[in-house]
């Protein structure tokens, strides 16, 4: 296994683009089995999570033609339906959570899907049954092998998947772009309530109107799908990664250095820049574009009565979850304090040990909270050996290596491969001295 080791301690100058969306690219992924016709998508990040989902579609069937970097057309007019019940799609659906999203438009487009369960990130629970819930309101019946371990739906051919009201418990991302893949093709009109409003998702929305289908209310959390026969081809560009341009401001901040982040789609990061903001960043929109000027310190704000600012998460357009573990690392180095709540998943701050080891002033409260008091870059965190949990914390380890003085290593570097794309050589490309090992 790979390790990153870090020379740390040194300010970084330059320009960085943002790759191609992960959270979004697997659902046009999937979005490709809707349709026989060929789908062009362009801006795909070439990190393993998403060259996993590729793999899978390819073993599947699907034809995929790389036309350059980033730039792929799909067309899966010749499917091996007998893969998804094979023990290579047990092992490969499993180790990959966002295959997940393959049942919907499996489900729609020829009656049935199976899922092995999925893996992922270990960063608590992550419930399936909005997903398998919104199925079964459009009229599919749930089976599961229990020798083999795959979760499957399917629907009787006289019948169909119909449309139908779906008020969903949970604003769940992939549960939505599942629900919104299986109701595309299903009879008569289907409504979808509280569902996830993020960009990625309205990106699902308008690409799937391009291909002919019926989706009004994008951008809010009450869909309405009017049902159509089938869908044809289109294009699609992938919006930029907001998480990575979230991570990008964070390094700026901890290691004092000038950073411009091109072409961001601002109209698409919601109250990201602002809540950046809030820890006393400051940066500035020129164009399209992000420029962070180098600051040797930053104030974490409080609230108008005077009170501690609380960080949390929620759906959007709240702030999201995936960017807690930057702001948490960040605020270990600004003035004053603040509280981190990270109310969806109550694993996802058990790596704030290794930051209090390299000389945070953390306080874990629980599962969910964790309280941070800024050093005021006055004491600078301390290099130390880490091993990567996941891929939010894995990058804000990171950053927190590549500001501390010393040298530092990364285990488990996977884990951040899964969701950045040749992150050595990019930041190399801004000074930094890290060696992938």
């Amino acid at each position: 296994m790979a390790i990153f080791k870090i020379k740390g301690g040194k300010q970084l100058k330059g320009e960085i683009t943002p790759q191609g969306a992960k959270n979004e690219v697997l659902q046009i992924l999937c979005a490709v089995l809707l349709t026989e016709e060929k789908v062009h998508v362009t801006n795909i990040p070439d990190i393993k999570d998403v060259n996993r989902l590729i793999e899978i579609l390819v073993d599947l069937g699907v034809k995929v033609q790389k036309n350059g970097k980033g730039d792929y057309t799909f067309q899966a007019n010749q499917l091996k339906l007998d893969y998804l019940k094979s023990n290579e799609f047990r092992k490969d659906g499993a180790a990959l959570r966002g295959s997940i999203m393959l049942m919907g438009p499996l489900l729609a487009r020829f009656g049935e899907a199976y899922m092995p369960k999925p893996g992922g990130d270990k960063i608590g629970r992550r419930r399936l049954d909005t997903h398998f819930q919104g199925f079964f309101e459009l009229g599919a019946k749930y089976r599961f092998n229990t020798e083999e371990s795959f979760y499957g739906v399917e629907v009787d051919p006289k019948v169909g998947l119909r449309g139908s009201y779906i008020l969903l418990e949970e604003a769940s991302v992939t549960g939505t772009a599942n629900l919104i893949m299986a109701a595309v093709l299903s009879k008569g009109t289907t409504t979808i309530y509280n569902a996830a409003c993020e960009p990625y998702i309205q990106q699902l929305c308008k690409m799937l109107n391009r291909m002919g289908a019926q989706i009004s209310g994008i951008g809010s959390n009450l869909l309405t799908i009017e049902g159509v026969e089938k869908l044809s081809g289109t294009e699609h560009k992938v919006l930029p990664d907001m998480i990575e341009i979230g991570s990008w401001i964070g390094l700026a901040a901890m290691t004092q250095s000038e950073i411009t982040i091109k072409n961001v789609s601002w109209e698409n990061l919601g109250i990201i820049p602002n809540v950046f903001r809030k820890l006393g960043i400051k940066l500035e929109k020129k164009d399209d574009d992000i420029f962070i000027p180098r600051q040797e310190k930053y104030k974490i704000e409080r609230f108008i009565d005077g009170s501690i600012l609380t960080i949390s998460d929620a759906p959007w357009p709240g702030f999201t979850p995936d960017l807690l573990s930057i702001i948490l690392v960040v605020a270990t180095q600004a003035k004053g304090s603040v509280l981190i709540h990270q109310k969806m998943f109550e694993s996802r701050l058990f790596f704030v040990d290794k930051l209090i080891d390299m000389g945070a002033q953390i306080i874990l409260c629980d599962p969910h909270r964790a309280t941070v008091i800024g050093l005021d870059q006055e004491i600078p965190l301390k290099a130390a050996d880490l091993t990567s949990p996941d891929i939010r914390a894995g990058i804000a380890l990171l950053i927190a290596a590549l500001s501390a003085k010393g040298t530092s290593t990364i285990h488990n570097i996977e884990q951040i491969d899964r969701g950045y794309e040749d992150i050595d050589t990019r930041l190399r490309a801004l000074g930094a001295d890290i060696t992938r090992i």
